[in-house]
């Protein structure tokens, strides 16, 4: 079977997303954004935080190759001015790619011992 290969978008939303500072046992809580590049050139990613109450955080790059995928850990991932994501504070995303890419958004919650994994696909804008 084949398939068209401009599958995806460029523009991609994750409206709920908030970094634990604590952690229990051997995991770590963290996020990522998991990006999946079904086309024939590398995608270049950038990433923007908004807040609540605060202006917005811009310069987070990332790169998915072609027909690979990314975990693009939140924890670990730092924008042009060196900062990181800030934890404990809710804020939103986007995600904006030169390429159409797919994008999926997951939290690893061990702050309890009874940890919690969410998942969801982001919103693609067309």
């Amino acid at each position: 079977m084949k398939m068209e290969m401009n599958t995806g978008a460029k523009v991609w939303f994750v409206p709920d997303c908030y970094y634990p500072s604590t952690s229990s046992g051997n995991l770590i809580s963290h996020e990522a954004i998991c990006v999946l590049n079904p086309g024939k050139k590398d995608a270049n990613i950038e990433i923007t935080l908004y807040f609540e109450d605060r202006d917005c955080m811009r310069g987070f790059k990332a790169t998915c190759k072609a027909e690979r995928t990314n975990h693009i850990r939140m924890d670990k991932i730092k924008n042009d001015k060196g900062e990181g994501v800030p934890m404990d504070v809710p804020y939103a995303m986007m995600v904006v790619s030169d390429t159409e890419i797919i994008a999926q958004y997951s939290r690893m919650d061990t702050s309890q011992a009874e940890m919690a994994l969410m998942t969801t696909i982001a919103y693609p804008m067309k």
